[in-house]
């Protein structure tokens, strides 16, 4: 979908702000030429200030954070990543999210229902309305030899023939019927209507005046004895709506209807659903000032996302060379208070594994371990041995702490694996960049992040409004 015609309206409601923006809503602040309103900035802030939050900052510390936020913001449509097609269609999924529940209403499911019980109204009362019966199940199982079948029959026929000669038949399927959630009710089953039940027991039940009561009738679950009980047409709408509604919840049918009447909109006034959508987020937005920033700080942060991942987070886990040199020049600030240790905790079958796994990783990098045993050990379906391995500190792992840090740990056997090993080294320091990758990672990251916004307050000029931002509202 084109994000022409939202973004004129979004344009719309920005070109109403700023005509109050004077004397309601003032520009706190300019970024490369575009002004940011006071509002915007009371609701960042009061949002990321909240009660609750560890980390309560000022206005004034909290301005350099939003400046920075709003920077990258720009930085990324400069990129044209708005343009993206995957980012129009997030984007436009979660504008739909907030406008599309303000389309119906309840006169709109109110129609619905009454739409669905008269559909199904037509249908059962067509094919000849609904019957209640009761019925004595001879259930017949499936892998049944003859004799048995035999036997069910006459069993069947028997239970008939007594009923024919006075027998109570409630009290014959109680005592009798294998259906035993209908037997505690005399063998009364609920209102049936046509194609709810197998085809045989369906013309049975139809054919038949209220107090009449079938010979046995065979299915695929065994013999049945009917009584019809009664006969009526479709139950009234009033005692169904309230299961109507929850069925249109359950179902999902909400966007149904929600599709149809932007379809009957758009034909009515001649434009498309998406437009009806845009018009409709404009009004949304004059009533609800928030909704204006909660769909701004949506877009706004797709767009900081893109622009993050290709400029830091993706830039930092891809550039090992970068990531080698950061470790060499900062190695002193990766130290650890206690030694670890570098290796693995692992369990065998059998005594002779012991050293077999301790051989196939002797001289390989540490990196190439895992991939070394699980080729020599479990490359089939049978898993000889069973590994953990990493850089362990006191109380990471009980078979360690036992034999390595000669610690009074409990350790658990393990099923099947009955003997338990250690093989590596202690270490006081990380060795290698590998160590403390993870860590590693994350401070180059903001190393990135550092250089990235100081090139982008070079690039962007920023003006802030010192005497609107002492008028922020804080709560």
């Amino acid at each position: 979908m084109k994000l022409k015609s939202l973004f004129s309206a979004l344009l719309l409601g920005c070109a109403m702000m700023a005509q109050a923006q004077s004397t309601d809503d003032p520009t706190i602040m300019t970024i490369n030429g575009q002004p940011i309103s006071r509002s915007e900035f009371e609701y960042s802030y009061n949002k990321n200030n909240s009660e609750g939050v560890i980390d309560k900052k000022t206005v004034d510390e909290y301005v350099d954070l939003f400046i920075n936020y709003k920077l990258k913001v720009q930085a990324a449509l400069d990129a044209k990543i708005d343009t993206m097609l995957a980012y129009k269609r997030e984007f436009l999924n979660y504008r739909d999210q907030q406008i599309r529940p303000s389309m119906i209403t309840d006169a709109d499911v109110e129609a619905e229902a009454r739409k669905i019980y008269k559909e199904t109204q037509e249908r059962i009362d067509g094919s000849g309305g609904m019957r209640q019966v009761s019925h004595i199940l001879i259930q017949v199982l499936p892998k049944a030899t003859k004799a048995e079948m035999a036997a069910d029959s006459v069993r069947a026929d028997s239970i008939y023939q007594a009923i024919m000669k006075g027998a109570d038949f409630n009290e014959m399927a109680k005592k009798y019927s294998d259906d035993k959630a209908s037997a505690a009710k005399g063998g009364q089953l609920s209102w049936i209507s046509k194609g709810q039940t197998v085809p045989t027991f369906e013309n049975a039940a139809f054919s038949m005046k209220p107090g009449e009561i079938s010979r046995p009738v065979k299915s695929p679950f065994g013999w049945h004895i009917i009584r019809m009980d009664a006969k009526r047409n479709f139950f009234d709408y009033d005692s169904l709506r309230t299961d109507i509604i929850k069925f249109i919840e359950m179902r999902g049918l909400r966007e149904k209807i929600i599709n149809e009447k932007l379809d009957s909109l758009a034909k009515a006034q001649n434009t498309t659903p998406e437009a009806i959508l845009d018009k409709k987020l404009v009004q949304l937005e004059a009533k609800d000032p928030n909704l204006t920033n909660l769909v701004r700080e949506y877009h706004d942060g797709l767009l900081l996302f893109e622009i993050s991942n290709r400029t830091i987070w993706g830039k930092a886990s891809q550039d090992e060379q970068g990531l080698q040199k950061y470790f060499k020049k900062y190695k002193k600030n990766y130290k650890w208070a206690e030694p670890r240790f570098k290796g693995m905790a692992y369990h065998v079958k059998t005594e002779a594994d012991v050293a077999a796994v301790r051989d196939a990783v002797k001289g390989l990098p540490f990196s190439q371990w895992a991939d070394k045993l699980r080729s020599t050990f479990n490359n089939d379906s049978v898993i000889r041995i069973r590994v953990e391995k990493g850089i362990f500190k006191k109380g990471d792992n009980p078979l360690v702490d036992r034999n390595e840090f000669k610690a009074d740990a409990k350790v658990t056997p393990m099923k099947d694996y009955p003997i338990d090993a250690t093989y590596g080294k202690i270490i006081k320091a990380p060795e290698e960049m590998d160590d403390v990758r993870g860590q590693v990672t994350a401070d180059y990251q903001n190393l990135l992040e550092e250089q990235w916004v100081k090139e982008l307050r070079k690039k962007y000029p920023v003006v802030v409004n010192r005497e609107v931002l002492a008028t922020v509202n804080k709560h």
